[in-house]
């Protein structure tokens, strides 16, 4: 088949790009930045290639390089933000520190003529995640677009079909960074389409039985679209000798055990609920750092699971795990710690159980069309995502069972508002968190002195990015009045309007 090789230099969205290209049906494939040009010429089809972001400047000593001969196979080369910059790099241009970032939105104004941009307007809307900029061209390169702080916003060497965009158009924040990418993909590469998306479920499929083989396994489940997805992709395959376990930790959702004993009889799964409140807030009573709580979270969902295992006589623990949990705790060369998912980065180093991972490369509008695809209800498939660790990461500083249950009611007080507003399935998520502070308010026409509770509520379509939700003023003062009558603990609502990046989702 046609094929793109996409070089990691460890930017968040590296993966993106392949996911993007999956989508447009051509063939993909991500490989290490310093994978060599006699390999790459050996890839059947290549027809061209993409260099990704770093955190990294090309200028750091150990920031990661590709070999310069790449440039020269002979196939179109699309460079994304550090990979604009490291075109420029190795062929003698010249990369700066800008005096100012660019982060989050920006408008590109286009001044020349490009293949890449055709059928954009003048000026669009795009994403920006940098310091470095390109300041100098290197021969035989011609700027195309700017920013206001980035004077060689998009560059292309014509005749060698080199191009560079310092934006990300993988990103859903760049609103025509699809038709950019298709650009590269179809009207310079010239790849063909020749992949369909209902493949996925086969190739995942037959991974498993080769995986697991004969092998009893274990499947750590959450009631989350990624965790309920891959537990029926499994059972499918192995049957009876999966085991679905659900631990209560005491840090889950309203009525959640409920709703998971109530769902999952649906399905022939061999269900075991876990009730092991007391075990978590004693081992979180006084933790307040929040990699430390995510680590803690984690070693203890193991122990939990090895005990089942060993019940068992299973030797596989699956997970829902999804590419995003992985890039976001590191786990690709390159790439930094933003924060440990307790179900990868907060894994313990030695383990009895052989984790499994079904969905690790995938996102999750693909996990949500597979599980539509298997049968599973619009209740998991439509469910707002919710952190592994639970409460533990939305409450800030030391968890104890009185603040997971205020922040359980907020979340569900927001939840239910949002339901009665028909918002709900508008936004990707939609929380509580409770500071480890508390300020004077006025209630009963008495002093009060209580915790504030923010209000988290965000849209996105692959959590890579997002952007904070403008629910309209009178949803939000519902919500508020609600949060301070009906928890006594309470006595101030804030929102919060960050977009990721610089914020994260979640705050810890």
């Amino acid at each position: 088949m046609d094929t793109i090789a996409i070089l990691d230099f460890g930017g968040q969205y590296c993966h993106l790009i392949l996911r993007r290209i999956l989508d447009f049906g051509v063939h993909a494939e991500v490989l290490p930045s310093n994978t060599r040009k006699e390999d790459l010429k050996k890839i059947s089809g290549l027809k061209g290639i993409i260099l990704s972001g770093s955190a990294a400047s090309v200028y750091d000593n150990d920031s990661p390089k590709c070999d310069k001969e790449i440039l020269n196979i002979g196939v179109p080369v699309l460079g994304i933000c550090y990979g604009h910059q490291l075109i420029a790099y190795l062929e003698n241009g010249e990369v700066k520190s800008g005096n100012a970032g660019e982060y989050g939105v920006t408008e590109l104004r286009t001044i020349g003529q490009s293949g890449l941009l055709q059928g954009l307007s003048k000026t669009e809307k795009i994403w920006m995640n940098h310091k470095d900029i390109v300041t100098k061209l290197p021969q035989d390169y011609s700027v195309v677009a700017v920013t206001d702080k980035s004077p060689i916003a998009v560059f292309e060497n014509q005749k060698k079909k080199q191009y560079g965009v310092q934006f990300h158009p993988e990103v859903t924040h760049t609103e025509n960074g699809n038709r950019i990418l298709e650009n590269f993909i179809f009207n310079v590469c010239n790849a063909k389409k020749e992949l369909m998306i209902s493949n996925i479920i086969e190739n995942i499929s037959d991974e498993i039985r080769k995986k697991i083989g004969n092998r009893k396994a274990i499947i750590a489940l959450s009631g989350g679209v990624d965790s309920s997805t891959t537990a029926i992709l499994v059972s499918r395959i192995i049957g009876e000798k999966l085991t679905a376990v659900y631990v209560d930790t005491g840090l889950m959702r309203h009525k959640e055990t409920e709703f998971m004993e109530q769902e999952f009889s649906k399905h022939n799964l061999n269900l075991k609920i876990i009730n092991a409140a007391d075990r978590f807030f004693s081992a979180l009573k006084n933790i307040t750092e929040p990699e430390e709580k995510r680590k803690i979270i984690g070693k203890l969902f193991i122990d939990i699971f090895d005990e089942i295992a060993q019940q068992e006589k299973a030797g596989v623990l699956i997970q829902g795990t999804i590419y995003s949990d992985r890039i976001e705790s590191g786990i690709t060369p390159n790439s930094s710690v933003i924060k440990s998912h307790h179900n990868v980065g907060g894994l313990p180093e030695k383990m009895n159980l052989e984790v499994y991972e079904p969905l690790r490369d995938l996102y999750k509008n693909e996990v949500r069309s597979i599980a539509k695809n298997l049968g599973l209800s619009e209740n998991i498939i439509n469910r707002h995502v919710f952190p592994g660790p639970g409460l533990a990461i939305r409450i800030i500083g030391e968890v104890t069972p009185e603040k997971a249950e205020i922040v359980r009611k907020a979340g569900y007080i927001i939840e239910e508002e949002l339901r009665n507003a028909n918002l709900y399935n508008k936004v990707w998520m939609a929380f509580a968190v409770l500071l480890p502070i508390k300020s004077v308010g006025i209630q009963g026409d008495a002093r009060s002195y209580k915790y504030p509770i923010v209000v988290r509520i965000i849209e996105s379509k692959d959590a890579m990015t997002a952007n904070f939700s403008k629910i309209p003023y009178e949803i939000l003062e519902k919500i508020s009045t609600r949060i301070t009558n009906e928890i006594n603990e309470v006595n101030r609502v804030v929102y919060d309007i960050s977009n990721k990046p610089p914020a994260t989702m979640e705050w810890e």
